[in-house]
């Protein structure tokens, strides 16, 4: 068990959570040494988001919540929810590989006080911002924020939040003696957050890299153009008059459409995708049979879907209707490619419209698939004796006798295709016999 998000948990949510906890834990040897006794006064750690004030006066959803953690405590506090590696210090805004989403307050109805507010109580040092500089003074400049380049992506542009960048954290231009003088009012500024003041609301700001934590210290600081903003306010541009809902922004991303999506965020994060973590208890297995997977999963249903399409295929044979049943069989074999019905239906349809050639092609396919199939067997060899009756009368008779001996090496008891060989090699020991006399 993880003991300080415990204790925190604890810290937050007050006594009703850990009365929740004795009655859904109490026989979990996990959590006998970790719940403190009863009467145990609960501190918040340092540094921890404190409750609301009004915390005492519980509503019916924070009842909910504490009982389904509570419940699902054990899978909650579990290390397993660790990532598995290392996750990236930075995910790319890259829209080619996942969806890049404004900011969510962009389709919500949030009040600016509360916006401000989140905005402050998650900014932290090192995290970049992007402004315009609205003064230049003989101490620095001060710069209004439009957007976050870093850290909780927020919707800022209206709160006219304000930081300064002293003089000290500009750095000397080669061609100016006075720093600020390479600067001027409006000029798009991207900066580091320095030093944050949450209880005045004050942010202080710098433009040397040293402000900037190891995984972002390649970042370019200083004058930038609107080409350089980040993607998500971009988006939340291109949607700020439109009244785009948040899954019609997601579903026309062409992020979203990534086949390799999840593996991708996934890889970012840490996350295991063989062994994911999961508050479904049943997912907690650890042995999974292989046909429980997708692909296996995936497999039955395609073969499903591709016997519904031969049988049609079929239907449409037994009238006459041969281009509609081919068109089923192929329909059949771009759902599933190795269905061995399929394969053997259309062969069939292949051998009665004389196509022999390649009707053999997929009887042989089939039988690769799977040997004991009678029909494909029977069919096979049916198509291989025709076929070298063809060809004797082209007069290629050692391509002919190939034909019937692989006929015979499918089935020994074949007795069509042993009475064509035997055949045809008396005919042809009498030409030899005429040709050497």
């Amino acid at each position: 068990m993880d003991r300080e998000l415990l204790r925190q948990a604890l810290s937050y949510h007050g006594p009703e959570l850990l009365e929740l906890l004795r009655a859904e834990q109490h026989d979990n040897p996990d959590f006998r040494g970790l719940l403190p006794p009863p009467g145990t006064a609960l501190e918040p750690p340092r540094g921890a988001p404190r409750p609301p004030a009004d915390w005492r006066e519980e509503t019916s959803l924070d009842t909910e919540i504490k009982r389904f953690i509570a419940k699902k405590a054990d899978l909650l506090f579990a290390h397993s929810w660790k990532p598995n590696g290392p996750p990236s210090d930075t995910i790319e805004e890259n829209e080619e590989y996942y969806a890049v989403m404004p900011p969510l307050e962009r389709f919500m109805d949030v009040p600016r006080e509360d916006r401000r507010e989140f905005f402050f109580r998650d900014i932290e040092r090192g995290d970049i911002v992007i402004g315009r500089i609205t003064s230049i003074r003989e101490f620095g400049f001060f710069m209004v924020l439009i957007c976050l380049g870093s850290g909780i992506v927020r919707e800022i542009s209206d709160l006219e939040i304000t930081a300064l960048c002293p003089l000290r954290d500009v750095p000397p231009q080669s061609n100016h003696g006075d720093p600020l003088s390479y600067y001027q009012n409006g000029d798009l500024i991207q900066a580091a957050v320095k030093d944050v003041d949450r209880y005045h609301e004050k942010l202080t700001v710098s433009l040397y890299s040293s402000a900037l934590p190891p995984n972002l210290s390649s970042t370019k600081l200083g004058v930038i153009t609107s080409d350089d903003f980040p993607l998500h306010y971009k988006r939340s541009m291109e949607v700020a008059n439109t009244a785009e809902t948040f899954e019609e922004v997601l579903h026309r991303s062409p992020g979203f459409a990534n086949p390799s999506l999840v593996e991708y965020l996934a890889e970012k994060l840490g996350l295991s995708e063989s062994n994911p973590p999961s508050l479904m208890r049943s997912l907690q297995m650890k042995n999974f049979n292989e046909e429980d997977f997708a692909p296996a999963l995936r497999k039955k249903q395609s073969a499903s879907w591709a016997l519904a399409c031969v049988k049609a295929g079929v239907d449409y044979f037994k009238v006459g209707r041969h281009v509609e049943a081919m068109n089923e069989y192929n329909k059949a074999l771009e759902i599933d490619p190795q269905n061995v019905e399929a394969l053997v239906a259309r062969g069939a349809l292949y051998a009665t419209k004389g196509s022999l050639n390649k009707a053999i092609g997929d009887f042989e396919i089939a039988l690769e698939n799977c040997p004991t199939h009678r029909n494909a067997r029977k069919y096979l060899c049916q198509t291989l004796v025709e076929r070298g009756g063809q060809l004797e009368e082209e007069d290629k008779l050692l391509n002919a006798e190939n034909y019937y001996k692989k006929a015979l090496s499918l089935d020994e008891t074949f007795q069509e295709a042993g009475e064509a060989l035997t055949k045809l090699r008396k005919h042809m020991q009498v030409i030899l016999y005429f040709l050497f006399i």
